[in-house]
């Protein structure tokens, strides 16, 4: 890279050196440019200076590293999976709450693709397909984060093309166990709501009527009721035809049921007893996690057409959870 050689104009006099730079090098980002003053890639009138310092106009800066960082790719880390199922073509895994499934394009330098199912995958497996690029190998569908249960990989590209119809065709089933606030009235229903990103808070998904929503179909029945000191509670099997971000999260949100735990759309961060008495209730309850779980994955095998039917049970903390809850029902 050639060095780049910048002369602070008079009008700049005042300036914060960071906040100079990173309007000279958009787009790069502010943090981008701190990076650059930490690692001494950085030279005012042949110093190394702070990113505070204030310009009065006239000095020399030369910019000796790369403001652009190369592109992210995830990389190789030993970290434990619970593999379900494996063949040559692909692989199914039973990913834990807390795991992110592959990093976001906006990660930073110092948190380049850690920790996610991705790196684990590379890890265990060595060869994944190439279709998702060099941050998603071997990823046809996600989870979210504090989502668990299964999901499924590719490891040539060939199964990840055959299994990219199969959920585009909607050939894939997909089963779900969730604990959502609230007495579910229908034994049975589908929520057949379109969702689209939300145009206020970015990081939600609406049902609300916008432009961009896409089609998303959810199907749930009642497994079981719980009315329980902490309020009542409907334990459901959904079944999803569609595979939008946060679907089942912001449908049920969106019918008044909230999923356990998902500060996001509308739930308690923790449940508080609810007391009849004057004493303020003192026992509360706090998952930590979405109470929802990827139960089960039914579909045919992309190269070989043999019928798979693939189960995770309730990890255990959920299912110390409902234990609780389950103990305090009422009758």
């Amino acid at each position: 890279m050639t060095d780049r050689r910048l002369i602070v104009p008079p009008e700049a006099a005042g300036q914060r050196l960071d906040h100079f730079l990173a309007s000279e090098l958009a787009p790069v980002s502010r943090s981008r440019v701190q990076l650059l003053l930490e690692q001494g890639d950085v030279l005012l009138n042949s110093s190394h200076p702070k990113p505070s310092l204030k310009l009065r106009g006239g000095e020399e800066i030369v910019v000796t590293g790369d403001p652009h960082p190369a592109p992210l790719k995830a990389i190789p880390e030993d970290i434990p999976l619970d593999v379900v199922y494996e063949d040559a073509d692909l692989a199914v895994i039973n990913k834990p709450a807390g795991m992110m499934v592959h990093a976001g394009s906006g990660a930073t330098d110092d948190a380049r693709s850690r920790g996610t199912l991705v790196n684990a995958l590379l890890h265990r497996f060595h060869a994944l397909s190439s279709t998702g690029g060099d941050l998603r190998p071997g990823i046809v569908h996600r989870l979210d984060k504090e989502t668990s249960g299964l999901i499924v990989v590719a490891k040539n590209d060939a199964a990840h093309q055959a299994l990219a119809r199969l959920f585009s065709g909607r050939k894939m089933r997909k089963t779900y166990v969730a604990l959502v606030h609230g007495a579910v009235e229908r034994k049975s229903g589908t929520i057949n709501s379109p969702i689209s990103r939300d145009p206020i808070r970015r990081t939600r998904m609406t049902t609300r009527a916008t432009e961009n929503a896409r089609s998303a179909v959810s199907h749930y029945e009642v497994i079981r009721h719980l009315s329980t000191p902490y309020g009542k509670f409907t334990l459901l099997r959904v079944r999803i035809e569609t595979g939008r971000t946060h679907q089942i999260r912001v449908h049920m949100a969106s019918a008044g049921h909230p999923v356990v735990g998902d500060k996001l759309y509308g739930a308690a961060g923790q449940l508080a007893e609810q007391s009849t008495s004057r004493k303020p209730a003192a026992e509360k309850l706090r998952l930590g996690r979405n109470f929802l779980h990827a139960a089960q994955l039914e579909f045919a095998h992309p190269i070989s057409g043999k019928p798979l039917q693939l189960e995770a049970p309730l990890p255990p903390e959920l299912e110390a959870f409902l234990a609780r809850l389950e103990h305090n029902t009422r009758t």
